[in-house]
């Protein structure tokens, strides 16, 4: 089975990446934000919160215009890097 980060661009990965910084106005981790790594939970070094996700709520929809109305939906596309670029993907117009 191909890892499902396999078919994104590179380059999109990267600013879906620095979207989701800017947005909760935080650095990159040393060694880098890998594209499996929890955004959430006890197992993220990013430490983000509920206010975080909310905030990429409204980044999403600015730089994507993609609104993700439903909080169960936000969730799971805010797993990891790659759930996030992939649900972006999937939900373009």
């Amino acid at each position: 089975m191909t890892a499902p980060n396999a078919t994104l661009d590179p380059a999109f990965l990267e600013d879906v990446k620095t979207m989701l910084l800017e947005a909760v106005d935080i650095s990159e981790p040393a060694g880098g934000l890998r594209t499996d790594e929890p955004l959430f939970g006890p197992d993220s070094r990013l430490d983000l919160d509920s206010l975080d996700g909310l905030q990429l709520s409204v980044a999403i929809q600015k730089r994507f215009g993609i609104r993700v109305a439903d909080s169960k939906d936000l969730r799971r596309a805010l797993a990891s890097l790659n759930t996030l670029a992939m649900y972006l993907v999937t939900h373009r117009k």
